[in-house]
């Protein structure tokens, strides 16, 4: 199992910036997700903005989350250059 998110920071683009107790740094694109429930009720920018991290994984108000292993197996790894254009 991957280690705990410790921080993360949504883009305009329904995408999530993660970061892990490891130090790694990865992105998560939400798109694919923003389709199914329950994930449909953050599908507006000022919703999916409201992102944070709790209980080691990524919280939206309402009770949404998504399952960390999730997060960690479908997220692509950020580099310096990657994250800046963010």
């Amino acid at each position: 199992m991957p280690c705990d998110v410790i921080s993360v920071s949504p883009t305009q683009d329904f995408q999530i910036d993660l970061e892990y107790a490891n130090g790694e740094r990865r992105r998560f694109d939400m798109r694919p997700l923003l389709q199914m429930k329950p994930w449909n009720r953050i599908a507006a920018p000022v919703l999916f903005s409201r992102a944070r991290v709790q209980y080691g994984t990524v919280v939206w108000p309402g009770e949404i989350d998504i399952a960390p292993e999730t997060l960690y197996d479908d997220s692509v790894v950020l580099s310096d250059t990657s994250a800046k254009q963010a």
